[in-house]
């Protein structure tokens, strides 16, 4: 098992140079440096650069890896200055991607990043197989599924990630992904007859387990009668999820506070075709509207997060749908299409 371990965790050929161990010492004394190397070879795709997808890039540029490719075919409008601290005030109008460049650029200068502005759905699998991990946000679930199945073919892993307002979630989509724990056992080492003194012994253990494709999601019923009991227990932010989901697909635009209250009215009357008589309230869709710095950066954290966690193959990624709670501040894991 520890040849396995070491295996799995291996960088081998990759050397930091005197720089980067400087600039990342304090990664370096967190994570160890194999995962550092691991992190120094890793190339990102992030669509989507609203103010979760500026977010997520932050982390994941400071975290010092090889290159991250920003993409959106989006411009900057005054929805974005809500959380899109990456684009300047005065980039009103102009692609949201390239608007995000030079601030990206100033985070970590050995961080390769370059911008991408073409349409999403024209792009095959030519262009994602350029990257390890492919983070896309803003996009409504057909294309979110073409994406995912092209980067299972291709090995490449997916999460698909969104913020609505205060409200926000990701999903990963890893395929088989190896990874490595410390299991924490006790040891006795005090002698006969003395008073018991142990200590805690970490080894680190190998994992292989399997993550499901995006459309567990897309056939989960949330009116299974086996998932209610859970449902009560978690709340209803599943539910919000998907009508927030289906007003994109069937509007193809998100809830817009320059047409709050007929909006509303729409996610209610989705509400009640999805799950009628459902504990998802009406105040809850108060809360969807643009998004929001706070829950921003939670989500943004918590998918930055996974990714490091998917690149260094230190510690168990999220299995694998993580929603955010606006009403509790909370986040919680929902494992879907699981044995």
């Amino acid at each position: 098992m520890k040849m396995d371990v070491d295996v799995v965790l291996s960088a081998s050929g990759i050397e930091l140079t005197e720089a980067e161990n400087e600039l990342y010492d304090r990664q370096i004394r967190l994570w160890g440096l194999e995962s550092q190397k691991r992190l120094r070879t890793a190339k990102i795709l992030i669509s989507g650069l609203n103010g979760l997808g500026a977010e997520i890039t932050k982390n994941i540029i400071l975290s010092g890896v090889n290159s991250v490719k920003l993409h959106d075919d989006q411009i900057v409008t005054e929805a974005d200055f809500c959380s899109q601290f990456l684009a300047a005030r005065d980039s009103l109008g102009s692609n949201r991607a390239e608007a995000s460049l030079e601030r990206a650029r100033a985070l970590n200068p050995m961080v390769d990043i370059s911008a991408d502005t073409q349409l999403l759905k024209d792009r095959d699998s030519d262009f994602f197989k350029q990257f390890d991990v492919v983070v896309i946000n803003g996009e409504n679930n057909n294309e979110l599924q073409r994406i995912d199945t092209i980067c299972r073919k291709i090995g490449v892993k997916f999460f698909a990630t969104d913020v609505w307002g205060m409200f926000g979630f990701h999903f990963a989509s890893l395929q088989k992904h190896c990874y490595v724990e410390d299991v924490f056992k006790y040891k006795v080492v005090s002698k006969p007859n003395e008073k018991v003194k142990c200590e805690t012994v970490a080894t680190p253990v190998q994992r292989d387990v399997e993550y499901p494709e995006y459309a567990v999601w897309l056939n989960f019923d949330i009116n299974a009668q086996k998932y209610q009991r859970k449902l009560k227990r978690d709340g209803p932010g599943i539910i919000l999820l998907r009508v927030l989901q289906t007003f994109r697909s069937t509007y193809n635009r998100d809830p817009s506070y320059k047409t709050r209250q007929t909006d509303i009215e729409l996610l209610q009357k989705i509400r009640d075709e999805v799950m009628p008589n459902s504990a998802l309230s009406d105040e809850a869709f108060e809360l969807v509207f643009a998004q929001i710095s706070p829950a921003v950066a939670v989500v943004g954290g918590v998918v930055a997060q996974e990714v490091i966690k998917v690149v260094t193959k230190m510690e168990a990624p999220h299995r694998n749908l993580f929603i955010f709670n606006p009403e509790t501040c909370m986040g919680y894991v929902e494992t879907l299409g699981c044995n």
